[in-house]
């Protein structure tokens, strides 16, 4: 059996779901407008809207953002299968990400485990198939999927959908979505019991900042939206693993994990690793 803190790495990389699917052109340009007021007076200091929710044993999460990239920038990124591996690998608990092609098609086997530095041969393995790209003048989407990952959770689903909004800004809309067994629970109960006793989220529950499930939901859920960003923002990975630590930053009660130069070092090592 692996050690307890991957299985907690794995299901904390699979716990920033959300289990709604991609809203489409015309009801993402509505959503755009409906949200107008919430973006503009975003707590998270940006154009963002964060939501989550505990579902019991399927949790929940979804981004809503404006980003300051041109569309046809996001929509080419986003397209492309060998650009996921670039922006999920800056997350710490991704240890590596490669991309395989066979006659059922192509499959990002993504390795999740501790924060800090890990062979990846010791990381949790998550296999997202690629299952659709759309890609229009007026709209981008893809889709993955797992059908299992470690410790009895199932049913991953991973979604970006955005559309072009003026001033060369795009509106991206990220989702994903995960269930687990009881066993899968368990862990996760004892995880936010010890390791993660404390951590706290980005939504207000009266008085306080939600914590456990959610808090995870949420925390991972704004990194990898950053991820997107940093990608679209730099073309030299240097430069994106920098940034991505730096906007992370701006959230410190949630997102601070490590000091600037251990994920600066760590992030370097694991780039050198095959990505195909």
């Amino acid at each position: 059996m692996k050690p307890f803190a991957v299985l907690i790495s794995a299901l904390l990389f699979a716990a920033g779901t959300h289990a709604a699917n991609a809203l489409g052109a015309a009801a993402l340009r509505s959503q755009y407008a409906s949200m107008a007021t919430r973006l503009a007076t975003s707590e998270l200091g940006g154009p963002l809207v964060l939501q989550s929710e505990d579902a019991g044993r399927r949790i929940d999460g979804e981004v809503f953002g404006v980003v300051e990239h041109p569309f046809e920038t996001v929509a080419s990124a986003l397209a492309e299968q060998s650009a996921w591996c670039e922006i999920l690998i800056l997350h710490q608990n991704t240890k590596s990400c490669r991309r395989t092609t066979d006659a059922r098609g192509t499959t990002l086997e993504i390795r999740v485990g501790k924060k800090g530095p890990q062979a990846p041969e010791q990381a949790s393995l998550l296999a997202f198939r690629w299952v659709a790209a759309t890609k229009r003048p007026d709209y981008v989407a893809i889709r993955m999927e797992a059908d299992e990952g470690p410790y009895d959770t199932r049913d991953y689903r991973l979604f970006t959908e955005a559309v072009p909004l003026d001033g060369g800004r795009t509106f991206v809309h990220m989702g994903y979505a995960f269930s687990s067994s009881g066993a899968g629970s368990l862990a996760m109960g004892l995880y936010l019991a010890t390791v993660a006793r404390g951590k706290i989220g980005f939504t207000h529950e009266g008085d306080k900042y939600v914590g456990g499930v959610r808090g995870i939901a949420e925390r991972n859920t704004l990194r990898y939206f950053l991820a997107i960003d940093a990608f679209l923002s730099q073309s030299q990975p240097e430069k994106r693993i920098a940034q991505w630590y730096d906007a992370t930053e701006r959230y410190p009660r949630q997102l601070h994990e490590l000091e600037r130069d251990e994920y600066l070092k760590m992030k370097r090592e694991e780039l050198k690793r095959p990505q195909k």
